[in-house]
């Protein structure tokens, strides 16, 4: 019996540990002040579940919340890189943006500079 009462008790510190983590976890999510920061976030949700999922397992003893461990990590595993795969895209379509915009932006400068040096030739001003 002594057994039994100490797991159970590690099992309700072990929630209660986990309860805390998921609320700074779910406010990261919420607050955070990047799109990779909010990944970060939902990924860490994901290992946060799966530690609810794995602490019930061990308190009821049915051994079949293992195998739904395992299956949402690895779905959560999926969507991490999905997800960085779209931050990586999104990072790259805007470098390229800002690279076109400045090469137009520098076009148009030296379009002016020729202008001028075109109308100093000329005589003009």
């Amino acid at each position: 019996m002594m057994a039994a009462s100490v797991i159970s008790a590690a099992a309700m510190v072990a929630l209660g540990i986990l309860s805390i983590a998921f609320l700074f976890t779910v406010y990261r999510v919420v607050v955070g002040p990047t799109l990779p920061d909010r990944v970060l976030a939902l990924d860490m949700l994901v290992a946060i579940a799966i530690g609810f999922i794995a602490v019930i397992a061990i308190k009821t003893g049915f051994t079949l919340y293992i195998d739904i461990a395992i299956s949402l990590g690895l779905v959560g595993f999926l969507a991490t890189v999905a997800f960085a795969r779209f931050i990586l895209t999104q990072a790259q379509s805007d470098a390229s943006e800002r690279t076109v915009a400045g090469r137009t932006a520098g076009v148009a400068s030296e379009d002016r500079k020729v202008r001028k040096h075109d109308k100093r030739k000329k005589g003009g001003r």
